[in-house]
């Protein structure tokens, strides 16, 4: 039976290129995750997902379970539930998946979120999530699956940023967890790497997802950046999962603690989550002020 074409999927590279590889991919059921963990189970890879809302996980894997035996496609896919905020259930997500799948060999860590927010109006309890859910949830991811099975058998990881090369206005929280999964990245990289383990970044640019576009709860938002990007249009999901596929490939051997930024060029053109309303507030420095400023005090 041919695929439904709500299902079909591709890739660039051979269909047997993860066979028998074992992958987890956090936030794997929706948006970009789900179009990672789709292109890996196309390319042989059994893959585990996983997030918080396990009734949206679950519909997720059903809908790409019957994807996978319309195909007749032998890979394997499983899900569970797993707040990557809380150490006890990714100990258990690592265990669950090793106890399953026999090995570990790649980690997506695609989980994340934000809202759209000024800085001065994140409160404490917002900025503690977005911190904890895209940092310290992904060191914490990091760490157990060193711990578990790559420290002795090697593997590769790849982490998923944001734009945010310069600066991520109303998304500060965000900003400033992601630049410290860069930092985590590249120090990681050098720290692992005699254990067999690689481990990269992939930074997409301005990406439509319809689980984006509900939780900023703006469609329009997507439109407005468009004119800030050097191709002109919106990335597709498709070419941040082929990107991640390389990575995790034995054509990236030689790469590890770099980030891809996949954007169409968008960190080096411009910056369209803010603008700068019209002000007067920033004076500029002169000579001359100083020089009136010195005179006024001295005949007073």
């Amino acid at each position: 039976m041919a695929a439904s074409s709500k299902n079909v999927v591709s890739s660039v590279f051979r269909s047997s290129l993860f066979k028998n590889k074992v992958a987890i991919v956090t936030g794997g059921g929706t948006g970009i995750g789900k179009g990672i963990t789709k292109e890996l189970l196309y390319l042989g890879c059994n893959v585990m997902i996983a997030s918080r809302k396990a009734d949206r996980l679950e519909s997720s894997a059903k809908e790409m379970k019957a994807w996978l035996e319309e195909c007749n496609n032998q890979a394997q896919l499983e899900f569970m539930a797993c707040n990557i905020r809380k150490d006890d259930e990714i100990k258990n997500l690592m265990s669950t998946t090793i106890s399953k799948f026999g090995k570990l060999d790649y980690l997506v860590n695609n989980g994340g979120g934000q809202f759209l927010s000024s800085a001065a109006d994140i409160r404490l309890k917002g900025w503690s999530a977005a911190v904890e859910t895209n940092l310290t949830g992904t060191f914490l991811m990091c760490r157990e699956a060193y711990d578990q099975w790559m420290k002795n058998n090697g593997g590769v990881i790849v982490n998923i940023l944001a734009d945010i090369w310069k600066g991520l206005p109303m998304m500060s929280h965000t900003g400033a967890a992601r630049a410290g999964v860069d930092n985590l990245t590249k120090s990681l990289a050098i720290e692992w790497v005699a254990n067999g383990v690689r481990i990269n970044s992939v930074a997409p640019g301005p990406i439509y997802s319809d689980t984006a576009a509900a939780n900023y709860g703006d469609v329009a938002i997507f439109d407005l950046v468009k004119d800030d990007i050097p191709m002109r249009r919106l990335e597709r999901v498709e070419e941040i999962s082929s990107t991640v596929c390389f990575l995790l490939s034995p054509a990236a051997s030689f790469i590890t603690g770099e980030t891809v930024k996949v954007d169409a060029g968008h960190s080096l053109y411009a910056c369209s989550t803010f603008t700068i309303p019209e002000h007067e507030n920033s004076p500029a420095y002169s000579w001359e002020e100083d020089i009136k400023e010195i005179e006024r005090e001295n005949k007073s």
